[in-house]
C-alpha cells in the first residue's frame, strides 16, 4: 500500500533557523527591535519595503507583526531557505512576496516587483557581497527606494584596519560577555539546521540548486563600515550614520 510523504514541519525548520541564528548574535531581537523602531518612527504604519537576503523570513515575519498595514518583499538567492519561509510564512494574506535574485549580480532589480518602495532593509547577509558588488547594490538601491525612504542594515560590520584595537577589545568584551559562548557551539547550531534540512525529501531539488549556486560563491572578508558608508553615499543616499553598535554588529542607517 502506497503511502502519502508527510508534509514537512515548515515551522519547526523556521523556528529552528532562529535559534541557530541567536547562537552567533545573542544581541539579534534588540538590532531587530531598533530596526523596526527606525521604520515607525520615519515611515509610520503603513509601508512597502524590500528585504534583501531575507533567509527564510526571520526579519520580514517580524516586521508584518509589528505592522499590520506594511508589504514586505523578500529577496534571497537560496532556493533552500526560500523554500522554508515560504511554508511556514505563505504569503501573510497577500503582504509577503518572495523573489529569487542575486543582489550581488547587475540585473537583480529586474525580478522584485514594480512597487514605490520606502524602504529597504538587510540582516545578516550583505556581508557575503564583495565591495564591487556592494557598491552596485547602494547604486541600484538608489533608484529604487523613494525620495526620503530609508535603508537599514543590521550586520557584522567590520572595523577598518586602522581600527585593529577597537576590534581586538570587542572580542575581549564579548569573550567575558558570554564566557562559555564557543566558536564551534555556534558553527555546530549552523551545521545541525542545514544536515537535518537536507534529510528533508520536499528540500530535495531546492538542495540541487543550492548546491549548484554555492559552487560559484566563494567566500571572503566582509566589507568594512567604511565601504558601506561610501557606497550608499556613491547611491545617492544623503544621511548615513550608525544608530545602533555593539561593536562590529551594527545597525546602519542611510535616508536617500
Amino acid at each position: 500500500m502506497s503511502t502519502v510523504p508527510r508534509s514537512p514541519d515548515w515551522g519547526a525548520l523556521f523556528r529552528g533557523w532562529d535559534e541557530q541564528q541567536e547562537s552567533f548574535n545573542p544581541e539579534r531581537e534588540h538590532r531587530f527591535s531598533a530596526m523596526m523602531d527606525v521604520l515607525a518612527a520615519k515611515l509610520g504604519r503603513r509601508f512597502t519595503v524590500l528585504d534583501l537576503g531575507s533567509g527564510p523570513g526571520s526579519f520580514s515575519s517580524r516586521i508584518l507583526r509589528r505592522f499590520p498595514s506594511a508589504r514586505v518583499v523578500a529577496v534571497d538567492y537560496d532556493p533552500v531557505v526560500r523554500r522554508v519561509g515560504e511554508g511556514a510564512l505563505g504569503t501573510a494574506r497577500g503582504r509577503l512576496t518572495w523573489v529569487d535574485a542575486n543582489l550581488g549580480m547587475p540585473g537583480w532589480r529586474a525580478a522584485i516587483p514594480k512597487l514605490g518602495y520606502d524602504a529597504a532593509v538587510s540582516t545578516t547577509a550583505l556581508h557575503w557581497l564583495t565591495a564591487p558588488q556592494l557598491r552596485r547594490l547602494y547604486l541600484d538601491l538608489g533608484h529604487v527606494i523613494r525620495r526620503g525612504g530609508v535603508f537599514l542594515n543590521g550586520d557584522f560590520l567590520p572595523y577598518a584596519a586602522r581600527d585593529r584595537e577597537l576590534a581586538r577589545l570587542g572580542n575581549e568584551v564579548l569573550k567575558a560577555r558570554f564566557p562559555n559562548r564557543r566558536d564551534e557551539m555556534q558553527w555546530g547550531a549552523w551545521r545541525r539546521w542545514w544536515r537535518d534540512a537536507r534529510k528533508v525529501p520536499a528540500l530535495r531539488e531546492a538542495f540541487a540548486e543550492h548546491d549548484r549556486r554555492q559552487a560559484s560563491h566563494p567566500h571572503q572578508a566582509a566589507p568594512t563600515v567604511d565601504a558601506h558608508l561610501r557606497g550608499l553615499r556613491d547611491g545617492g543616499f544623503r544621511v548615513r550614520s550608525v544608530v545602533w553598535q555593539d561593536f562590529q554588529n551594527r545597525v546602519l542607517l542611510a535616508i536617500r
